[in-house]
C-alpha cells in the first residue's frame, strides 16, 4: 500500500468587497465580502438550508476566515501567476463581482496547474493540480461550510484529512484491532484513486445531502475546470485534482461509501484517505473479504483496485502510513518501517 505521510497542506482561500479591520494585534486588513448575512448557527440539516447553503459559503465571515487561512498557508501561484501577496489588492478591486458571479451561477473556475512531486517510491511522482489563489479561497470557503455537515456522516474508522484526526490515531486504531485478535489483513491499494474518481458518482453522493443545486453546480465546475500541463490544456472528465482545499473533503465523501459498506458487513478497518486496511482473524477470511468487496468497489463506486499492490496476509507483513507491526514478547508493537522493511524505531 502506498504511503500517505506527505499530507499535502492544501492551501489558499479568498475575499473581496468591503474591508473590515482585523483585531489590532494582527495589524492587517482582511477582505470581507459584503454579502447578506444569514444565521450564524452551525446548521447541519441541509433540508433546512435548501437555497441558503451558497449564501452561507459566500457569507462575509466565512470568506474572511478562508482568506486568512490562504494567507497563512501561502503557496504557489496558479496558471494566472497571481501570487498570495497580490491577492488582497486583487480582491479589493474584484471581490464584489466575484461573489455576485458565484451567487448567480456565472463564476467559472480556472484550470489547475499540473505539477509533480516525488513519491516515497524511487523514481515515481505524484501529480498535483494547483488552483489559482482565488479559486483556492473559494474552495476553502466551500470546505469550511460542508465539513461540519459531512463530519456527522463519516465513519469513526476514517482518519485522513479530518479535524482532530491524524495518522497517529489511525495507527492506534490498528493496534486495537490487532490486540483484539484480528491479526490478518487485507492491505488495499486503489489504483490512481484521485485521477480515476467517477465524477457522476461523486455528484450523486453529494446530492443526497446537499439540497442547494447551486452548490452542486459550483463543485461540478471545479471538477470539470481542466488542467494545464506544459502550456497545454486538458479537459478533466474524471478524477479529483489533488492540490486544492476541497479535494480531501471530496475524497472522504466518496470513500465514505466504502466505509459504510464495510461497516454494514461488520468489518474492522482503518482508512486514511485512500489507504485502507481491513482486519480479520485468518488468512482465508482475508482472501474471502477481498474477493467479496471487490465487486462493490469496481461496480458500485467505479474505482479500480491495484492488483499488484493489494495483498492479504499476516499483519507483520504490511506497512501502513509508514508504520509496521511486529510481535515483541507477548504483545504487538508499532515501528517505523524503512525501505528495508525492518523495524527501526519502537513506538
Amino acid at each position: 500500500m502506498k504511503v500517505t505521510e506527505d499530507e499535502i497542506k492544501y492551501r489558499q482561500l479568498h475575499t473581496g468587497g468591503c474591508l473590515q479591520k482585523v483585531p489590532a494585534e494582527q495589524g492587517e486588513y482582511a477582505g470581507a465580502y459584503a454579502s447578506s448575512r444569514i444565521t450564524e448557527n452551525n446548521i447541519t440539516d441541509t433540508n433546512l438550508l435548501e437555497d441558503q447553503l451558497l449564501e452561507k459559503i459566500t457569507d462575509r465571515d466565512n470568506m474572511n476566515r478562508a482568506f486568512k487561512k490562504v494567507k497563512k498557508n501561502k503557496g504557489a501561484a496558479g496558471i494566472d501567476d497571481l501570487g498570495i501577496d497580490e491577492l488582497l489588492d486583487h480582491l479589493k478591486e474584484n471581490g464584489k463581482d466575484l461573489v455576485e458571479a458565484i451567487q448567480v451561477g456565472k463564476y467559472r473556475p480556472k484550470p489547475v496547474k499540473r505539477v509533480e512531486i516525488p513519491k516515497e517510491e524511487k523514481g515515481k511522482t505524484r501529480k498535483l493540480g494547483i488552483p489559482t489563489v482565488v479559486d483556492r479561497v473559494v474552495q476553502q470557503a466551500i470546505a469550511q461550510v460542508l465539513t461540519p455537515i459531512f463530519e456527522e456522516q463519516f465513519s469513526d474508522n476514517s482518519f485522513g484529512f479530518r479535524p482532530g484526526r491524524s495518522a497517529h490515531g489511525a495507527m492506534k486504531r490498528c493496534k486495537e484491532f490487532i490486540d483484539d485478535g484480528y491479526k490478518y489483513v487485507v492491505d488495499m491499494d486503489l489504483e490512481k484513486y484521485f485521477d480515476t474518481v467517477n465524477q457522476s458518482k461523486l455528484i450523486e453522493v453529494l446530492s443526497r445531502t446537499i439540497k442547494d443545486g447551486r452548490v452542486i453546480s459550483l463543485i461540478h465546475k471545479y471538477l470539470r475546470a481542466g488542467v494545464v500541463e506544459k502550456h497545454t490544456f486538458r479537459e478533466t472528465g474524471h478524477g479529483v485534482a489533488q492540490g486544492g482545499p476541497l479535494s480531501p473533503l471530496l475524497s472522504n465523501i466518496m470513500l465514505n461509501e466504502l466505509d459504510m459498506e464495510l461497516e454494514k458487513r461488520g468489518h474492522r478497518f482503518v482508512r486514511y484517505a485512500d489507504d485502507l486496511t481491513i482486519f480479520v482473524r485468518s488468512q482465508k477470511s482475508a482472501e474471502r473479504t477481498l474477493r467479496n468487496i471487490h465487486p462493490f468497489i469496481e461496480n458500485k463506486l467505479f474505482l479500480k483496485i491495484n492488483e499488484e499492490k493489494t495483498a492479504t496476509g499476516y499483519v507483520g507483513s504490511i506497512k501502513f502510513l509508514g508504520f509496521g507491526f511486529y510481535l515483541y514478547k507477548t504483545s504487538y508493537k508499532m515501528s517505523i518501517r524503512r525501505q528495508c522493511s525492518c523495524p527501526s524505531v519502537l513506538l
